[in-house]
Order: C-alpha cells, then structure tokens, then sequence
C-alpha cells in the first residue's frame, strides 16, 4: 500500500495563519481595553487566555498603531486605550 505525504504548507500560508492570530489577538486585547478600561499585562493576559506569545505580539501591534499606553505603577504595567 502505497502512502502519499501530505503536501508541506508554504511558507506564505504559514506566515498569513500566524499574522492572522496576532491581527486576531489585537482585536480581542483592543475590545477587552474598550470595555474594562486600564488594566495590568498580567490581568490581561489571564482573562483572555492568548496561546503562545500572541498577547505579547497583539500588545505590540496595537502600539505600533499607537493605540495603546503603558503605565509603570510599582511591580507592574499596565495598559490603556489612548
């Protein structure tokens, strides 16, 4: 019996199912900020569970986009809508 290998996903089709979840992690963070206002990164991250790295990297675009404002208070930062 012969088996045939699955076709390896394109570099391209990774990469967009990759920036797909950051742009989708964006959102979710961007919406939570909306709705609960200033909020620690450690809070954050609890209440909308992100897999991986994507909250980090979801952080990061929003403040590319200017977006978003972080405040050192003690131990921790915390994040807000601008």
């Amino acid at each position: 019996m012969l088996l045939k290998k699955s076709a390896p996903k394109s570099s391209s089709a990774v990469s967009l199912n990759v920036q797909e979840e950051i742009i989708n992690a964006a959102g979710a963070i961007y919406n939570y900020l909306a709705n609960n206002g200033e909020v620690t990164l450690a809070k954050l991250k609890k209440d909308l569970n992100l897999t991986g790295n994507y909250a980090e990297m979801g952080l990061g675009w929003l403040s590319r986009e200017d977006k978003i404002s972080y405040t050192q208070k003690a131990r921790s930062i915390s994040v807000s809508l601008r």
